[in-house]
C-alpha cells in the first residue's frame, strides 16, 4: 500500500518516541513474561478477517477510550500490531503519552505475523 507523505511524516515523529520490536524479540517477551499482551490495533473488519491467536483487539479509533479498561495497570507489557507496522507506532506513542511505559510496536505488523507463521485465527 502506498501511504500519504503526511502519514508518514507523522509515523517518522512517533517512531523517535516508540519501541519497535521484531518477532524475535516479541517471542522471547511472551516466552519472559506470559502476562504480555498482543493487541492487534487494525480496523474490525482486518480483525475479524484473521488475528494473531491471544490476541485483544483494541481498534485505533477506540485504544484511547478503552485501554485503561482492558489495562488497568500502566507497567502492563504490551505488544501492538497492525497490518504492517505504521498504525501500530501511532497507538503506542499515544499510550505513552497516557502514561503506559511497557508499550512496543511490532515492527512488520500482521503482514510479518503471517509470512513467520505465526498462529492466525480466521
Amino acid at each position: 500500500m502506498q501511504h500519504a507523505s503526511n502519514f508518514l511524516r507523522l509515523v517518522d515523529e512517533a517512531r523517535t518516541r516508540v519501541r519497535e520490536v521484531t518477532l524475535d524479540e516479541a517471542r522471547a517477551m511472551l516466552a519472559r513474561n506470559p502476562a504480555c499482551a498482543v493487541v492487534d490495533v487494525r480496523e474490525d473488519h482486518e480483525w475479524q478477517a484473521g488475528h494473531a491467536a491471544n490476541a485483544t483487539h483494541l481498534g485505533k479509533g477506540i485504544l484511547e477510550r478503552d485501554i485503561e479498561r482492558a489495562f488497568p495497570d500502566m507497567d502492563s507489557e504490551i505488544v501492538m500490531y497492525c497490518g504492517g507496522g505504521f498504525r501500530s507506532v501511532l497507538t503506542c506513542d499515544a499510550a505513552q503519552k497516557m502514561g503506559y511505559r511497557r508499550v512496543y510496536s511490532l515492527i512488520g505488523g500482521y503482514k510479518a505475523l503471517v509470512a513467520a507463521g505465526w498462529e492466525i485465527v480466521t
